[in-house]
Formats: structure tokens, C-alpha cells, sequence
């Protein structure tokens, strides 16, 4: 049994991109059983990577391909064929994140972790409700707070936001060092020494949805 079929087998029944490492380990610990197995060099990362990039180029002129997203791998079909695959599906698709949601997205994308004082700062206009549709839609997540008085909470993106717009990492966004580089705004001083929990308090009047 070649090792490409087992890996294609994997990556076939896996719901999520795999790593190079988490490929090695289902390989070593399927030997267990299987009686098939893999010595240290060949669980290798180089040598996985090895393995992958041979099963990509084996792909090609097929109706799938290999994709590298999310800090791992996965098999995905073509975009060619998107209109047939998408004839298969009836349910609605979710809504779409509004221009205001994608803006505070970007936001965080390339200057996490930030605060939510940091982002109205940037952006002009209250977020709260917007942080909220992003939690809820899994494309971003609290870090923990900031190390500065009113203890603020912080937000970063997850691992569905890079599968979502299939990134392998946070240094595919364009141009991300540049903006990194960029000063951000003051935030306003918080009104009270304990700044208000940011997920669930009420909007203000210019609040976006």
C-alpha cells in the first residue's frame, strides 16, 4: 500500500485541513494496526511535505486539487466545476458579512490582538454589535484582555477565518507588513476603571449591524 493512497485516504476523511504533523502521527498510529509502518525518517515533516506536493502534482487535470489552508492541507474540487457541485446543495446559503463586518474584519486581521476601543478607533463608529455577528459567524474569537487599565477584552481571528478565505497564514493577507507597521489610532480613555464585558452590552446610537 503506497503511502500517497494512504494519505489521500486521510485527507479524503478528514473535515478539516491537516498538518504536516498531524498527517505523521495518523500515519505512524494507523500502522499500529494496520501492520504497515513508517520508520522516523519517512514521519519526517520534509519528507510528509514530500509526499504531499507529489500527491498535488499527481492531481492535476483532475476534477480535485490539494489546497494549503490553514496552517494545513486539504483536498478540495476545482473552481471549474463549481456550478455543478453547487447544483447539489438546496439549502440557503448563509448571509453574507455585511461591508461594516468586513471592514472591522480587516481590522483585526492585521493588527491582532486588538481591543475593541482600538478598532472604533480606527474606524470611527461603534463596533459591539458587529464583534458579535464575527463571534457568532466563528471567523473571530476573544484573545483574552489587554494589559492596560479597564482590563479590555481582545480579539483575534481563528482558524476558520483563514480556511474560509483560504489562507495558509496570517502572511498571505497582501501586504500585511506594511499595515502592521501603521500607527494606530489613540483609543479613547474608558469612561469607568472596569471597562464593560464587550460581547453583550447594548449598542449605542451609532452602533452598526
Amino acid at each position: 500500500m503506497e503511502p500517497l493512497r494512504i494519505i489521500e485516504a486521510i485527507l479524503f476523511a478528514a473535515n478539516r485541513p491537516l498538518s504536516e504533523e498531524e498527517i505523521a502521527s495518523l500515519l505512524k498510529a494507523g500502522g499500529d494496526t494496520s501492520g504497515i509502518l513508517f520508520d522516523e525518517a519517512s514521519l519526517a515533516v520534509d519528507n510528509i511535505r514530500r509526499w504531499l506536493d507529489e500527491y498535488g502534482r499527481n492531481l492535476e487535470g483532475s476534477g480535485m486539487q490539494l489546497v494549503a489552508v490553514a496552517g494545513g492541507y486539504r483536498l478540495a474540487t476545482r473552481e471549474d466545476y463549481a456550478p455543478w457541485i453547487s447544483a447539489m446543495f438546496d439549502e440557503a446559503k448563509p448571509p453574507r458579512l455585511s461591508g461594516p463586518a468586513l471592514e472591522t474584519l480587516a481590522v483585526i486581521a492585521y493588527r491582532q490582538p486588538i481591543s475593541r476601543a482600538e478598532i472604533e478607533a480606527v474606524r470611527g463608529v461603534a463596533v459591539g454589535g458587529v464583534l458579535e455577528t464575527l463571534v457568532d459567524r466563528g471567523v473571530i474569537r476573544v484573545a483574552g484582555r489587554a494589559d492596560v487599565p479597564g482590563r479590555p477584552l481582545i480579539y483575534e481571528t481563528t482558524p476558520f477565518f483563514l480556511e474560509h478565505f483560504g489562507l495558509r497564514d496570517l502572511n498571505d493577507l497582501p501586504n500585511v507588513e506594511e499595515l502592521k507597521r501603521v500607527k494606530l489610532p489613540d483609543p479613547p480613555e474608558p469612561e469607568a476603571p472596569q471597562q464593560p464585558e464587550l460581547l453583550h452590552e447594548s449598542a449605542g446610537p451609532t452602533q452598526e449591524n
